[in-house]
């Protein structure tokens, strides 16, 4: 049996706990990240998660170890291990859902400058204009570099914008030493999620990357939907009961007004409409038809019309939506409640 150093078994036994005791885990690309920055991101993101660097083939080996464990397949192992092919990476594990990891990773990311041989991760362009360089070999730098440059007036200018490379092409010594010198940064550094781990799901970056306000604004507008469909179709939930039985007391009140049905609570606005109806039949009568007490109460009532009860039921259920602001896992939530 072949001898397994002592660190290899204390990393592997390191890296199992970080993913049996998160809810979610997962790797991240840390090529091209140098120590000092590396360090300092692992620090700040020390309150949040675990943060464990190793290599690949040690990672893989904690993954399957913790995964039969959970007595889960070798799928997701598989695809952990294509996604993590070529790379350089750490595992991290946190109780934040996965795309509030992905979130916390992608603020990490910052522009670098080009280094000889990097790939341009998109389309360079230098654009037309004056630099803060004075006159000299700089202009035949610049030249070399496929950068037109030149003297005009006592400054050196780039004559016209120009595409220096192409994403996915090559970034030549002499062109990143420009690109460095016109504070031009095409290149970033940070830390990439590769994939992420929660309750039986591997979600990739092209799923986590969302708009988080585009998202939120969307939620709460299928909650509101959701809220006001289940109000209408008269369907009972915990969320939307305050809301129907007010709607349902507002229309048995207008009935009992409407059908003159002397209920304590309908008596109050039949009394003040009969009152109303007294004062303006009054009105019409001559004043000799009419005593001290009326001539009073006429010259004080107010120029409004009887109360109507159908006033009161113009509070429509979708009000509720402005009560308060929702958060996402509220909104989440208050979906499944709604309809069970």
């Amino acid at each position: 049996m072949a001898h397994v150093a002592e660190w290899k078994k204390e990393t592997v036994d390191r890296l199992s706990g970080v993913i049996e005791s998160h809810k979610t885990f997962g790797v991240v690309d840390i090529h091209g990240i140098s120590a000092p920055l590396l360090q300092k991101m692992r620090r700040d993101l020390r309150e949040n998660s675990d943060f464990v660097m190793a290599k690949n083939r040690l990672i893989l080996l904690s993954l399957k170890r913790a995964f039969e464990t959970k007595g889960e397949g070798d799928e997701i192992v598989e695809r952990f291990e294509q996604l993590m092919k070529g790379r350089q990476v750490a595992l991290i594990g946190t109780d934040m859902n996965a795309f509030k990891l992905y979130g916390l990773m992608k603020a990490t990311i910052t522009n670098a400058p080009a280094k000889p041989g990097d790939i341009a991760p998109d389309d360079i362009v230098v654009k037309k204009g004056e630099t803060p360089f004075k006159p000299g070999p700089i202009v035949g730098d610049f030249q070399r570099a496929g950068i037109p440059a030149a003297i005009e007036n006592g400054k050196v200018v780039i004559k016209s914008t120009k595409t220096v490379v192409k994403k996915g092409e090559p970034i030549s010594a002499d062109l990143a030493l420009m690109l460095t010198k016109l504070e031009i940064y095409p290149m970033t550094v940070g830390l990439n999620l590769v994939t992420a781990y929660e309750d039986g799901i591997l979600y990739e970056p092209d799923v986590l990357d969302i708009d988080h306000d585009e998202f939120m604004t969307t939620l709460r507008r299928a909650v509101s939907s959701a809220f006001n469909l289940s109000v209408f179709a008269a369907y009972p939930t915990e969320l939307n009961i305050k809301a129907l039985l007010s709607s349902a007391h507002t229309k048995a009140l207008n009935l009992a007004v409407n059908a003159e049905i002397f209920e304590p609570e309908a008596l109050e606005i039949l009394i003040a409409r009969a009152n109303m109806q007294l004062l303006s039949l009054a009105s019409h009568l001559s004043e000799e038809a009419l005593d001290d007490e009326l001539k009073g109460r006429i010259a004080s009532a107010p120029a409004a019309s009887a109360p109507s009860t159908e006033e009161k039921s113009t509070e429509e259920p979708e009000k509720e939506e402005e009560e308060e602001e929702v958060s996402e896992e509220d909104a989440a939530a208050g979906l499944g409640a709604l309809f069970g």
